[in-house]
């Protein structure tokens, strides 16, 4: 059923010991170890206990038990109690989607807490699934070090959401000043909007498609319905720590799976979630490159955090299709059911991030052009693996996408050209552009390659004589950055995110190699533990007390002012300075190394593990620097106002309206702005869709570039239909607002604008807490009494409330 393996120099995989297993107390410390400090951090956020007990009752019912008993129907042979539970809960999610595509056109998404019984009655009924509950010979048992370094990886993870997410986002905003990183009230509204709507629109333009990825809002929608959980706590609390913990561990049994190390994985999770990008100076100085560290784009991009496990299980199940079974392998072969689970990866993956199949793609093509041209045989297995990913890629661009782009275009180095620019006022000769040129190539594989530099080690002995799962995970590691390179835009750096996923799993096979050739005594691997924390340390101290004055120094080395810098490379300056310091540090040490060792014997052959294993951890301080000091990245980048008062009036909303009314509003633009309409809380809070409240992010303004939201709106009749409903209201505007547009409450922010006289009077109010004031259109005012809309014409008439009647 695949390719065989070619023959490489490389070290025999580590199988297993035959030891007893530990106790099933001790094997399950580590992740209860792990799950308790979550719930401890989740508590000192202000997490309601119930809502942490809602969620967990949700991710066993609604995801782990229906897709692990799924995922075992489809892989033959178990191998590890955790790779079923770890690979189940990602076919959890898929089988969560198919639930929501059939739940939603039915209109019964009060039921989706059932759903799960679609599976759970036939694997009980049938005898033959039956024995999927409870599945015997597992192959192989991971070892309390594997586990723990596994826990530990996660712990670090969720100790820096708590650090950067938990703690300084409130659920709810808790005074008028409260802000939020924008992107987070938009996701919301798209969360909401999946409660109600299929297929999802977008909620600040009623009726408007959303051409968009949109399946990780799918799976927010459905934990609300499932587990009966407010929408904000599931994505301010519970979501985001879940997935990444997912994330991890679906890497760890990835990594161990292809590779066939168990540390594989675990360093892989390591380089990804715990290690960030090389980087000298703050983030919110500099941010090269258009891309941040992916822990940090972890809470603020949740399609990017929701598609890490389906893209990583992809990468396995892609994988698993090339190799075939040798009589010693340790790891079994997951059976015919595997070209089913790569269909099932590879569709939810397709529209979960729009980044991970072309990527994917790239890397099975590359697998299969190598393979073509050493053996001259068609590899059937990658033409029927590539026909499933480009079937899937297929129908996201078509039915999801509908070829939307979001402003995407082939413009090869404009990501990055504008970091060598020439100021005409400060022209530069031709030999000093070309070492401008060099030196801003070489940051931008400092910045965003360097935890990938494990695979060269595995190239070099290899001689480029791979595997074909390793040629894949080259190609993906490759046309990640690649893409980057070849577009435009911000959008373009999630190319370089999912490369990483490939080139970090090939980086840590090439490192675990390299580990192992070093044949380190125990003494040995404690002092290089020590030693890397050490290391760790240090750069990070120094870069926390002296980024400003190193970015002085090295700006200076350059004749650059510090002050008024007037190269486009300035903010790169400092990062390729530091880069040429530890390089001169590595040298230095490896000539004193290499002296130590001539007496040493046990020094020998062991400096290229103690140098690689220092290249790898280098971007650790960013992940370290980002938690404990707010100002260092950009978390705050683009956080407007989320006034408490604002929310409140919207939750009115919610829980005095239906799924289908509409609500207009006249706040369109952020705070202190008449141009950018990156305005969202209404829909996100209130859960309903908006006639027209902040369109910065719809599609048709990606599309044609005003996706910064300063395009205008493309229907400016009913902008200003809508408008005047608040500022110059008469009876047939707010006719047609409620017959024609199905507009039940008017929302009036009067930091956007005071509301007409007449307003109170034809309308009826309902709620005002100074801020905002909220008007029902069932009714309004009519000489003296409130008439029903529909008898308005017949002259039938109701008593006024004695409050407006004194007002009046």
């Amino acid at each position: 059923m695949g390719l065989t393996d070619r023959t490489m120099p490389t070290v025999a995989p580590v199988i297993p010991s035959a030891a007893p297993a530990p106790p099933a107390v001790v094997r399950w410390l580590p992740a209860a170890t792990a799950l308790l400090l979550a719930v401890a951090l989740l508590l000192a956020t202000d997490t309601a206990p119930l809502d942490i007990a809602k969620y967990g009752f949700y991710a066993v019912w609604g995801v782990l038990l229906p897709g692990t008993l799924v995922f075992r129907s489809l892989r033959c042979t178990p191998h590890t109690l955790v790779e079923d539970l770890a690979l189940g809960a990602v076919t959890g999610l898929v089988l969560e989607l198919a639930a929501w595509a059939v739940l939603m056109p039915l209109g019964i998404q009060s039921a989706a807490t059932l759903w799960p019984l679609a599976v759970v009655v036939p694997f009980a009924a049938v005898p033959r699934l039956r024995r999927h509950w409870r599945p015997r010979d597992y192959r192989s048992t991971p070892s309390l070090g594997w586990s723990w370094a596994v826990a530990g990886t996660v712990a670090v993870t969720t100790v820096f959401l708590y650090g950067v997410y938990l703690r300084r986002n409130p659920i709810l905003p808790t005074s008028e000043s409260s802000t939020q990183f924008m992107d987070l009230p938009y996701q919301l509204s798209l969360a909401a909007n999946a409660k109600h709507t299929f297929p999802l629109t977008l909620p600040q333009a009623a009726g408007e498609p959303l051409y968009y990825h949109w399946f990780a809002f799918v799976h927010e929608a459905m934990t609300s319905m499932v587990g009966h959980i407010d929408l904000p706590v599931v994505q301010m609390r519970l979501m985001i720590p879940a997935l990444c913990a997912l994330a991890m561990v679906v890497m760890a049994v990835v990594g161990w799976r292809l590779a066939r190390r168990p540390w594989v994985g675990v360093v892989a999770a390591l380089l990804v979630f715990a290690i960030g990008e090389f980087n000298v100076v703050r983030m919110v100085d500099t941010a090269p490159f258009g891309s941040s560290q992916v822990p940090l784009m972890s809470w603020a991009s949740v399609s990017m955090t929701y598609s890490w496990p389906l893209l990583f299980a992809l990468i396995a199940a892609v994988g698993e299709g090339l190799v075939r079974r040798r009589e010693d392998d340790s790891v079994p072969a997951w059976g015919p059911g595997l070209f089913v689970l790569v269909a099932l990866f590879a569709v939810a993956s397709s529209a979960a991030k729009a980044t991970s199949l072309p990527v994917t793609l790239a890397g099975l093509a590359l697998a299969g052009f190598v393979v073509l041209v050493t053996t001259r045989r068609i590899p059937w297995a990658v033409v029927g693996l590539g026909g499933i990913l480009g079937a899937a890629q297929v129908f996201s661009t078509a039915v999801i996408f509908r070829f939307m782009t979001y402003g995407l275009e082939i413009l090869p180095l404009s990501n990055i050209e504008g970091n060598w620019a020439v100021d005409p006022a400060h022209p530069r000769s031709s030999a000093s552009q070309a070492v401008v040129v060099a030196g801003v190539w070489a940051a931008f594989l400092l910045c965003t390659q360097l935890r990938v530099v494990g695979a060269l080690p595995l190239l070099w002995r290899s001689r480029l004589n791979l595997q074909p799962v390793q040629w894949i995970l080259l190609g993906g590691a490759v046309a990640g950055p690649t893409a980057y390179l070849l577009m435009n835009g911000w959008n373009a750096s999630y190319f370089t995110h999912a490369g990483l996923a490939f080139g970090a799993l090939l980086s840590a096979w090439g490192y675990c190699e390299a580990f192992e050739r070093a044949a380190l005594s125990r003494r040995g691997k404690t002092l290089l533990a020590v030693a890397t924390a050490v290391f760790v340390g240090l750069l990070t101290y120094g870069i926390r007390t002296g980024a400003d004055g190193w970015r002085r120094f090295a700006l200076g080395l350059f004749g650059i002012d510090p002050d008024k810098p007037k190269v486009a490379y300035a903010g790169l300056v400092p990062m390729l300075v530091a880069a040429a310091a530890l390089l001169l540090i590595a040298a230095l040490g490896g000539l004193l190394w290499w002296g130590l060792g001539r007496s040493w014997a046990g020094l020998r052959g062991r400096g290229g593990i103690v140098l690689l294993t220092a290249a790898l951890t280098a971007g650790a301080p960013t992940l370290m620097l980002d938690m404990f000091d707010p100002g260092w990245s950009p978390s705050v980048w683009g956080a407007p106002e989320l006034q408490k008062s604002r929310v409140e009036a919207a939750r009115w909303v919610r829980s005095h309206s239906a799924p289908t009314d509409v609500i207009a509003t006249n706040e369109h633009y952020l705070p202190g702005t008449s141009y950018d309409s990156r305005v969202f809380t209404l829909s996100a809070f209130s859960e309903r869709s908006v006639l027209i409240e902040g369109w910065g992010f719809a599609p048709r303004e990606m599309a044609s570039g005003g996706g910064n939201g300063v395009g205008p709106f493309w229907d400016q009749p009913l902008l200003e239909l809508n408008d005047a409903a608040f500022y110059s209201p008469t009876p047939e505007i707010l006719a047609e607002l409620r017959d024609k547009h199905h507009v039940r409450y008017l929302v009036l922010e009067r930091r956007a604008g005071v509301e007409s006289p007449l307003l109170d009077e034809l309308v009826k109010p309902v709620y005002d807490n100074g801020h905002e004031a909220v008007y029902e259109l069932r009714t309004w005012a009519h000489q003296g009494s409130w008439v029903l809309p529909e008898l308005w014409k017949t002259g039938v008439e109701a008593p006024l409330p004695a409050r407006h009647r004194a007002a009046g």
